[in-house]
């Protein structure tokens, strides 16, 4: 790879009515680079934050999808879709709608740790198959309850009579927010669709900070760059160890380092923390705490610089 060749993460606000990998390949255009990824699929009707990662960043792609989200959606009550949101097919449709206490009541039921089936309509895989193009096809197949956590969830009525709400949601990964919004309309007996859906967090990542593909494609060459943000920002909220040259040596092989070696006592950290490994020049690798024979150690997981 080039020394010429960029690095780093630059947050997309999302526009509606195209898929994520569409925005891939632009910044792929803009930053003239295959190396591109993306973290946590938005659907083309969904707006907002998209994290995008360019040259070695895409290597912590997978470290990232574990992070929480920010949502504001949408739903209107008295429907029902075969997607889930208002551009599926209509199923059913009910004008007995309930009142905004009840809607309210209803939506406070999913606070916490729950259980929720993927969509039909989603990028999930099933034996190598994407449901969603089974959906296409008429297919429907049986799929897990997953473990998720719904945080927090604002209610807000839109208009009353229509049954509008708009919701504002901090989940766990792998939270459907479209199938929050069925969930929620089964338990008032009315029904529901999403209407709309706006990530406005991902992670670290917010919508404040993010940048839209016009604004992109306006820039030049050089303030695309200096737009990137640095590797190390992906972990934030990681602490930082700065190895000394032999340690550093030895991290760089993939060996482990214990941690009365460089200074950390043991009874201070538990297996599974994380750190930022650093040597003079900065960040250059994901570090995890494993426990061994003659004690507990960080482990190179992801080397980021060669």
């Amino acid at each position: 790879m080039s020394e010429n060749t960029p690095m780093g993460v630059v947050c997309i606000n999302k526009h509606e009515g195209v898929t994520s990998h569409t925005i891939v390949n632009i910044v792929r255009r803009l930053y003239n680079t295959k190396q591109v990824g993306h973290t946590g699929t938005l659907d083309p009707m969904a707006t907002g934050v998209l994290p995008v990662m360019v040259g070695r960043a895409v290597k912590a792609s997978e470290y990232l999808t574990a992070e929480d989200k920010g949502y504001i959606a949408e739903m209107q009550l008295g429907i029902t879709t075969d997607s889930g949101d208002i551009t599926g097919t209509v199923l059913s449709q009910n004008s007995n709608i309930p009142s905004p206490d009840e809607v309210k009541n209803a939506v406070l039921r999913f606070i916490g740790n729950i259980k929720q089936t993927p969509p039909m309509y989603s990028a999930l895989k099933v034996n190598g198959q994407k449901l969603v193009d089974l959906a296409r096809k008429g297919i429907e197949v049986e799929r897990n309850a997953r473990d998720i956590c719904i945080n927090n969830i604002n209610v807000e009525c839109i208009d009353e009579l229509q049954g509008m709400y708009r919701l504002k949601v901090n989940c766990s990964k792998g939270t459907y927010i479209r199938t929050l919004c069925t969930d929620i309309g089964d338990t008032l007996g009315c029904g529901a669709a999403m209407t709309s859906l706006q990530r406005t967090k991902s992670g670290n990542f917010v919508l404040e900070n993010s940048y839209t593909i016009e604004q992109l494609e306006q820039m030049t060459v050089e303030q695309r760059q200096s737009i990137l943000l640095p590797l190390d920002s992906l972990f934030a909220d990681l602490e930082s160890i700065t190895l000394q040259p032999f340690f550093e040596k030895l991290a760089k092989s993939g060996l482990e380092i214990y941690l009365k070696k460089i200074g950390i006592k043991q009874d201070a950290v538990s297996v599974g923390k994380r750190y930022k490994l650093c040597d003079q020049n900065g960040f250059f690798a994901l570090g995890e705490v494993k426990e061994y024979p003659d004690g507990l150690a960080i482990k190179p997981i992801k080397q980021f610089v060669i």
